[in-house]
C-alpha cells in the first residue's frame, strides 16, 4: 500500500539483539594540539550548520513543545497514525531501531522506515556502539525524510544496555556519543538530538551529569538533549522498574536549564498530562485559556523547552494527545469525536492488514494502539472483553468495530474533547531549593585519553 510516495510497514516486529561489533573510534595518530584545533573549527561549523538545520525545521512545523516519547513496540507506525489523527502538532517518536538492524536490512527498509506523510513532524530514533554503522543508518534513513533524529542514550533494557552494549551503558563514554553525534550530523541534512538519563548506577551525581552534556555538545553540533529525569540501574531489573524504582530528580534537569544556557532541553519523566506540561514550563494559569501558547512561549526562556510524555499518551491519548493543539500550541479544537477519529483510523487500518506479507499487519497488531482509546470511561472494562473475543473471529478493521464498539455508549462515541484534566501543581515545588551547586566546566575533560 502506498501513500505519497511511502509503503506503510510495520515496525512492531520484535527487536532483534544482533552482536554488535567492537566501537570503532576515530584515528588519534596526529599531533594533539594539531587534531584539537582540526576539531574546535570542524566542530564550530558543524554547529553553525546544525543550528540552520533547525531552524529551517522549526519554521516548517511548530516547534517541539510537546512530543510523544519513543517506546519499544508500542509508537510503531500504527500508533503514530492515530496519535495524529488526534494531535496535528505533537512531535512524534519512531521505536528505537538499532543501526545494525537498519544497515541489514537495506533491502527491506520500508518494513522499517515507512510511514505516511500526515506523521510530519516525525522523529527517528536510532542506537548502536558502531560508528560505520551509524553513519550508513543514517545516511540510508535520509530518503524517508525525517525530521529530525535522535541517538539513543537512555535505554535500560538488558538486551540493549547489556547485550547490545549501547542505550544508557552510552552514558558512561561520552566522547564516543560525541563522536557517534558527530557521525550522524555529518550524513543527514536535519536537526540531532541526544535522549538520555540523569546518570547510571553509581554515576549519577549532577557534575557526571553535566559532565556527559559537556563533552557531547563540545565534540559535537548537539544543541538538544531530551532528559530522563530518573537514573538507570543496570543490576538486571526490568525497564518497567527502571522507570518505577529510580528517583525522579527534576532538580538536575532545571540546574541544566541554569547551567547550560546554550543549549536546549526537554524533560522526561513522570509528567502524565497537559496541565503539568504547563506547569513545567513555567505556566500556572487555567489550561482552557486560549492564550496559553503564547504564556507557554514566553515562560520557554526561563523553563524548559519542551515537555515529553511517554505512557500517558500510549494508554490514554485521547485525553492527553486531545488537549496538546489547543493548550500548547493555541490552535482552535477540531471538534471531532472519538466515532468520527475511529472511522478515519477504520479506513487506515483496513487498508493496511496483510500489506507486509505473512498476514501482517493483522487486526491484533492495528487495534493495539486503539486498547486505551476509552480509559475511564463507561464501557471501557466491557470494550476490552469484547475485544479479546473479536480477535478471535473478525478478519477486518471495520467488522471488529461492529462487534466490539457496542460496549461503548453512543454518549461517548459522540463526545469531543472536554476540560482537560487537572495536573499535580505540586509536581515542580521547590525545586530552586534544591538545585544542585554550578557546574564548572573543565576543558581537561576533552583530552582524549
Amino acid at each position: 500500500m502506498k501513500f505519497s510516495g511511502y509503503t506503510l510497514i510495520s515496525s512492531f516486529t520484535p527487536f532483534h539483539c544482533i552482536p554488535l561489533k567492537k566501537p570503532r573510534r576515530l584515528p588519534l595518530d596526529i599531533n594533539f594540539k594539531t587534531a584539537s584545533k582540526i576539531r574546535r573549527l570542524s566542530t564550530y561549523n558543524q554547529k553553525q550548520q546544525n543550528h540552520c538545520k533547525a531552524e529551517m525545521v522549526v519554521a516548517k512545523y511548530p516547534p517541539p513543545l510537546f512530543s510523544v516519547a519513543p517506546m519499544m513496540e508500542w509508537t510503531d507506525v500504527h500508533y503514530r497514525t492515530l496519535a495524529r489523527l488526534i494531535s496535528k502538532h505533537a512531535w512524534l517518536y519512531t521505536e528505537m531501531l538499532a543501526a545494525e538492524t537498519i544497515v541489514y536490512q537495506e533491502a527491506n527498509l520500508d518494513r522499517f522506515l515507512a510511514f505516511p506523510p500526515e506523521q510530519h513532524p516525525i522523529v527517528l530514533q536510532i542506537g548502536g556502539n558502531n560508528l560505520d554503522n551509524i553513519a550508513k543508518a543514517t545516511k540510508l534513513a535520509n530518503a524517508y525524510n525525517y525530521d529530525e533524529i535522535n541517538f539513543n542514550c537512555g535505554c535500560p533494557s538488558p538486551r540493549v544496555a547489556g547485550h547490545g552494549c549501547f542505550g544508557v551503558r552510552l552514558m558512561l563514554d561520552p566522547k564516543f556519543v560525541g563522536e557517534a553525534m558527530s557521525v550522524i550530523a555529518a550524513n543527514t541534512d536535519v536537526p540531532v538530538s541526544v535522549k538520555c538519563r540523569i546518570g547510571v548506577d553509581d554515576h549519577d551525581s549532577y557534575n557526571e551529569l553535566c559532565d556527559f552534556i559537556y563533552k557531547v555538545s563540545a565534540l559535537s553540533p548537539t544543541r538538544h538533549f531530551i532528559i530522563h529525569s530518573r537514573k538507570a540501574l543496570l543490576n538486571g531489573i526490568s525497564p518497567a522498574d527502571n522507570r518505577k524504582i529510580p528517583p525522579l530528580k527534576y532538580e538536575y534537569f532545571f540546574a541544566l536549564l541554569r547551567d547550560f544556557p546554550d543549549l536546549k532541553f526537554t524533560i522526561n519523566g513522570g509528567i502524565n498530562c497537559v496541565d503539568e506540561v504547563s506547569f513545567v514550563m513555567g505556566v500556572n494559569i487555567p489550561i482552557c485559556l486560549c492564550y496559553l501558547y503564547l504564556y507557554a512561549n514566553a515562560a520557554l526562556k526561563a523553563g524548559a523547552h519542551g515537555v515529553m510524555v511517554g505512557r500517558a499518551a500510549y494508554h490514554n491519548p485521547w485525553n492527553v494527545l486531545g488537549h496538546v493543539d489547543t493548550a500548547i500550541y493555541g490552535t482552535p479544537a477540531s471538534n471531532l469525536t472519538r466515532r468520527q477519529i475511529l472511522e478515519k483510523y477504520q479506513v487506515y487500518g483496513d487498508a493496511i492488514l496483510g500489506t507486509y506479507g505473512n498476514d501482517r499487519p493483522n487486526v491484533r497488531d492495528v487495534i493495539k494502539p486503539i486498547l486505551g482509546f476509552f480509559y475511564f470511561e463507561p464501557g471501557n472494562s466491557l470494550w476490552k472483553r469484547k475485544a479479546d473475543a473479536a480477535f478471535l473471529r473478525c478478519k477486518t478493521v471495520k467488522s471488529f468495530f461492529e462487534e466490539a464498539l457496542v460496549a461503548i455508549p453512543d454518549r461517548v462515541l459522540d463526545s469531543t474533547i472536554t476540560e482537560a484534566p487537572i495536573g499535580r501543581e505540586d509536581l515542580f515545588a521547590n525545586v530552586e531549593g534544591i538545585l544542585p551547586p554550578p557546574y564548572e566546566t573543565r576543558e581537561e575533560e576533552l583530552v582524549y585519553a
